[in-house]
């Protein structure tokens, strides 16, 4: 079941978080304010916040917290000791907004059509159309206004040209149009509705599927709960822990980057050259290596011929190196006769049934497998400097966009310098390689 909660984007999980309506965006990972600073923001606007929702779960929230406002905006606060692993708030089913909550009369001619994250963008695009009317009307008015979304899926087409080199483009391209086409999809049943949807336009609904998306979690009907990872003193400000994803991510789902996130990587698209004699054979050997299309934990989708590289840790070889599945692959494409592809077979099923795992005991072999990457690698350095090259030289200051160029360049920069570590990585490699032979 997917929940609309801001303020507690709540599931019984082990994975444990905080958040806050409007709530800081820019962090990963737990921070905090002085209790001097913080404490001249509790008594702002949102004071409201908490009562009304207290009230309309029927039960006591927490007396552990306040919303207040930082210089982030809209926060949560500890107004006392919260130890770790306590519960900060805990919210009953029927307080929360899901799927269920839409109008029956229009989840009978809606069927199976639609998935939940559009039902329950439909449900937000019912309460705002009943503005103070609405019984989550405090919550509703919370929400980001369609200018305030950054999330790539509302940049235009030349802001997206700048980030070609990433997969986040394509992914972008492809995610609007799913969107889109659940759009087409519900637009008939809603037009049945003139008094409520009258006017909604496909931007409408994709400012509020991507609400939903950046908020809704899985849950499970009954009580949910918001678990401290950490003690907290009172004053200090509540983050919510996103998770470790990289900017391409944190850019497509909520509309955010990291100057330097240490869980960027790229997405190498490895091919066999259609020209390649061996073709059909290093085709069927490829296929055997199962490649899965990839999934993170957000959706993110990537192509079954794409390789994951995560930063290098160190250029001496320790830490992540490049994905043996990468240079299995490597290995599989420098062959030159069918019979170097059966060796590569034949040692497989000797040892444990994985191709091309075993480095080449012809050295010269091995080289040239990891030269192969070496290269694609540096291609798309080059590439990479060009874009954030020409990024920084067409940027104007002043410019309303700005926080999207500067999202922009955190995301190739940190793309790049996993590439770059990755090219010292093999560069050290293949040199250990040269002095071994």
């Amino acid at each position: 079941m997917l929940l609309c909660i801001r303020i507690t984007k709540l599931m019984v999980s082990p994975r444990r978080f905080f958040t806050a309506p409007r709530c800081l965006c820019s962090k990963l990972h737990s921070s905090s304010l002085s209790q001097s600073v913080a404490s001249s923001y509790l008594h702002e606007e949102c004071d409201d916040f908490l009562p009304w929702l207290e009230q309309k779960a029927g039960v006591a929230i927490s007396s552990a917290v306040s919303i207040g406002r930082s210089t982030y905006g809209r926060s949560l606060f500890a107004t006392k000791i919260i130890e770790t692993g306590s519960s900060i708030l805990k919210v009953p089913f029927h307080a929360q907004i899901s799927p269920d909550n839409l109008y029956p009369e229009i989840k009978i001619l809606l069927g199976d059509e639609v998935g939940n994250v559009a039902r329950l963008a439909t449900v937000i695009l019912v309460e705002k159309k009943k503005g103070p009317e609405s019984g989550w009307a405090p919550y509703i008015s919370r929400l980001p206004l369609l200018g305030e979304t950054q999330t790539t899926l509302f940049w235009s087409e030349d802001e997206l040209e700048i980030i070609k080199q990433s997969p986040v483009y394509l992914e972008t391209i492809r995610k609007k149009a799913e969107i889109r086409r659940q759009f087409l999809t519900l637009k008939p049943v809603l037009d049945q509705f003139p008094q409520i949807f009258d006017g909604i336009k496909f931007e409408d609904f994709l400012h509020a599927y991507t609400l939903v998306e950046s908020r809704a979690w899985e849950s499970s009907k009954g009580f949910s709960m918001v678990l401290a990872d950490r003690d907290y003193a009172p004053g200090e400000q509540i983050w919510i822990t996103y998770g470790k994803f990289s900017n391409a991510t944190l850019l497509l789902e909520f509309g955010f980057t990291l100057p330097h996130n240490i869980h960027d990587e790229v997405h190498l698209h490895f091919k066999i050259p259609s020209h390649d004699p061996l073709y059909k054979m290093k085709s069927e050997l490829l296929e055997r290596l199962r490649f899965p299309t990839l999934k993170d934990l957000r959706g993110f989708k990537h192509h079954a011929d794409s390789f994951t590289i995560k930063e290098v840790r160190s250029a001496t070889g320790k830490g992540y190196g490049i994905p043996q599945s990468l240079r299995a692959a490597a290995r599989v494409l420098c062959c030159t006769s069918a019979e170097e592809l059966c060796y590569v077979v034949e040692e497989a099923m000797e040892n444990d049934g994985r191709l091309g795992r075993r480095p080449f005991k012809n050295i010269e072999r091995e080289i040239q497998a990891h030269e192969i990457l070496l290269s694609q690698i540096t291609t798309l350095i080059g590439e990479y400097t060009e874009s954030i090259k020409l990024l920084v030289s067409t940027s104007p200051a002043g410019n309303r966009h700005d926080s999207r160029e500067r999202m922009a360049h955190d995301l190739l920069a940190g793309e790049l310098r996993v590439l770059k570590a990755a090219s010292l990585w093999l560069q050290n490699y293949i040199l250990t390689l040269h002095h071994s032979a």
